[in-house]
């Protein structure tokens, strides 16, 4: 519109939207009363109904309708925005000094934790001529339904099924023939998602005389048909990739199927009648992508774990590269995968996101965590206080998000070093026992201990407290560099077990306390795998059994003497299959391969050759690398033979050889070494050869 001028895009594309908007007349009038300013229209109007009713459908209208009246519009996603009243306000930044704005909030149910602060500490802030629509599965609660402060302010609807007039002038709308609209609405109803999705396979050339009968899993059955009608394979993987993920954008889908073909597809799918596109990406409406999830894993298992693993990985190296005001949404995204596999039911059970917020403790709220812990026992009581005293940083306290009162908090400590004085938490003593009686820190290293959640989870299911001190114990285990070990302790190991031994934690210490209440502690040495090989067990689709098999448990980091034996091991069986079973696999070498395809096998066959190649670069090494060469990346089956290839005697040959891979395993190790400590914990250190 630089010109003054309507963009004629957009006149199309608002066309195209009055013309198949049917029916809401209740809400469409009560909306355009609120733009009008009309004496007794309220300024809040909250929308609620069954999923693929429409409401996302009624919002863009109602944009619609705010924008050519002259305002502004700001639009938030609930399954997008970080469900805190931070996250929430700077979603709804734009809205909150401008007083022509109009503020639309869709799939409040995803954050319907905030409704008590959002009546009563956000809504009160915005200008008085701001108008605010909410729309959401559930209805507002009774306490602000009844709260007569608001009967004036605010009006709720429920958006039901259309009426059998608006949907048939819907499915008019869409080209179906007037002969196949009664059988479409015989089994749809007027649920408009259903009736979207019907005069697309429609229109799209599908079975018009299927015998469809109606019942409530009508969304299932047309999704059904609708999967069998997409043109190519390339579609079904592009939808389907759709439906797993929390969103998807370009990138993403690139890394399941290709840059080339990601950017048509992902057009594509935007175009789709049960697909929204918000800031973050695209996203799949939850009833459709439930059954297409489910459609691809009964029908292709070996594509369908193929997929889950290259979101997985994708959505892994995003978490932990992102800056760190993104790593939240970036840690949330990453642990929806876990509801495809054996964690389901955990994550099932979470609900009332946005109703607890997390913040670091302030001075002024150790009395807080005192209090709290008081209602345990005088040992933890003791322990806390001392903690407090020597790293008050490791508190975070939670937060009604309504009332303000404290929930809970969390100890999640951070040490480098062992400290007689903390002989005083028992816990603690027998962690750093375990640590140098297995595998001692290297320097530079660190432990992580979750010492305390209170209050501890009722048994009836997870609230959104601990969630919440999940997300932030898995962001900081896939962010962090230089950790160690990580213990997670608990008086319910019971309750906690499933989950830790899904996370490679497996039960190392039990300590009584003097009060007679034990503690357990699950431990794991993050050096002893890869980021990426941990993550590949715990987002694993097997069953739960298969997933807490004790085979698959940890194993100590190698120290340099065993790594060095690994070495030599690995380029003698460089071309063979005992490279599967090297224990360099458990190192941390490959852990910056995020982007390299293949077996974990594969992987390090490449790397060991790529390290011999690295010797060209230092003119010192070109005899050493003349024998690697001969002997390993050509081949030959017998030093005798490489030693005649180049020419030289076998003694000198053996010589150059031995130099060789001793230059190899100390670029090797230095490298694990890296990976494993802080950046800066080696400024000039070089790591001489293992005898």
């Amino acid at each position: 519109m630089a010109d003054g001028r309507p963009n004629a895009l957009a006149a199309r594309l608002v066309a195209a939207e009055e013309r198949a908007f049917v029916g809401r007349e209740a809400e469409t009038e009560c909306f355009a009363a609120m733009l009008r300013g009309e004496p007794g229209s309220p300024a809040v109007l909250y929308l609620y109904g069954m999923g693929g009713v429409g409401k996302t459908t009624l919002l863009r209208r109602l944009a619609t309708r705010a924008r050519e009246a002259g305002r502004v519009t700001v639009q938030i996603e609930g399954r997008l925005v970080d469900p805190s009243p931070r996250g929430f306000e700077q979603a709804a930044s734009g809205a909150l000094g401008d007083t022509k704005s109009v503020l639309l909030v869709d799939s409040f149910e995803y954050c319907q934790g905030l409704e008590g602060w959002l009546r009563d500490q956000f809504l009160p802030t915005l200008p008085a001529t701001t108008l605010v629509v909410v729309a959401g599965r559930q209805p507002p609660s009774v306490r602000w339904t009844s709260d007569i402060a608001w009967s004036d302010a605010l009006a709720v609807l429920e958006v039901r099924p259309l009426d059998d007039e608006h949907a048939q002038a819907l499915l008019e709308r869409h080209d179906v023939p007037a002969a196949l609209r009664g059988k479409v609405m015989s089994f749809a109803g007027g649920h408009p998602l259903a009736l979207s999705m019907a005069a697309s396979l429609l229109s799209a050339g599908g079975d018009t005389q299927t015998d469809w009968a109606p019942s409530p899993d009508i969304i299932s059955e047309l999704v059904a048909q609708l999967i069998g009608a997409l043109p190519t394979q390339q579609h079904r993987t592009a939808l389907e990739t759709a439906a797993h993920v929390l969103t998807l954008n370009r990138k993403l889908l690139g890394a399941v199927m290709g840059d080339e073909s990601a950017g048509p597809m992902f057009d594509w799918l935007c175009g789709l009648p049960f697909t929204e596109f918000g800031p973050r990406g695209l996203i799949v409406h939850d009833l459709v992508a439930e059954v297409l999830d489910r459609d691809l894993r009964w029908r292709d298992p070996e594509g369908y774990q193929l997929m889950h693993h290259k979101t997985g990985r994708f959505l892994l190296n995003r978490t932990r590269t992102v800056p760190e005001v993104e790593a939240a949404q970036a840690v949330r995204e990453l642990l929806y995968l876990l509801r495809h596999g054996p964690m389901r039911a955990y994550f099932e059970r979470i609900a009332h996101a946005g109703s607890v917020w997390e913040k670091h403790l302030r001075p002024e709220d150790h009395d807080i965590v005192l209090k709290l812990i008081a209602a345990e026992d005088e040992d933890s009581a003791r322990i806390v206080r001392y903690w407090l005293e020597k790293q008050p940083e490791a508190f975070w306290l939670y937060r009604d998000t309504h009332t303000g009162d404290p929930m809970g908090f969390m100890m999640w400590l951070r040490l480098t070093r062992r400290d007689e004085s903390d002989q005083a938490d028992p816990v603690v003593a027998a962690a750093w026992d375990r640590i140098e009686s297995h595998a001692p820190l290297r320097p530079g290293q660190h432990v992580r201990i979750l010492r305390f959640c209170v209050p501890e989870p009722a048994h009836e299911g997870l609230v959104f407290v601990e969630h919440l001190e999940q997300l932030h114990v898995v962001k900081d285990w896939v962010r962090t560099t230089g950790m160690g070990w990580c213990f997670v302790v608990t008086p319910h190991p019971e309750y906690w077990g499933t989950l830790m031994h899904l996370t490679g934690h497996r039960q190392v210490i039990r300590t009584t306390f003097d009060s007679g209440r034990a503690w357990t502690a699950f431990g794991m040495d993050w050096r002893a795998s890869s980021l990426e090989s941990w993550f590949d067990r715990t987002w694993s689709l097997v069953p739960l059994a298969e997933a807490l098999d004790p085979a698959q448990s940890s194993t100590p980091p190698l120290d340099q003497r065993t790594f060095a034996a690994a070495v030599r091991v690995a380029l003698r069986d460089l071309h063979s299959s005992g490279l599967r079973d090297n224990p360099l696999l458990t190192t941390r070498l490959l852990a910056d391969r995020a982007n390299w395809t293949g077996t974990y096998d594969e992987q390090l066959r490449h790397l060991l050759l790529e390290t011999v190649e690295a010797l060209q670069q230092d003119p010192r090494q070109a005899k050493p690398y003349q024998a690697l060469k001969a002997t390993y990346a050509n081949r030959h089956r017998t030093q005798e033979a490489a030693a005649a290839l180049l020419g030289i005697p076998f003694s000198t040959y053996r010589r150059h050889l031995a130099q060789g891979i001793d230059r190899v395993v100390e670029l090797l190790w230095q490298q694990e070494l890296r990976l494993s400590t802080p950046a800066d914990a080696f400024p000039q250190q070089a790591v001489g050869s293992p005898e």
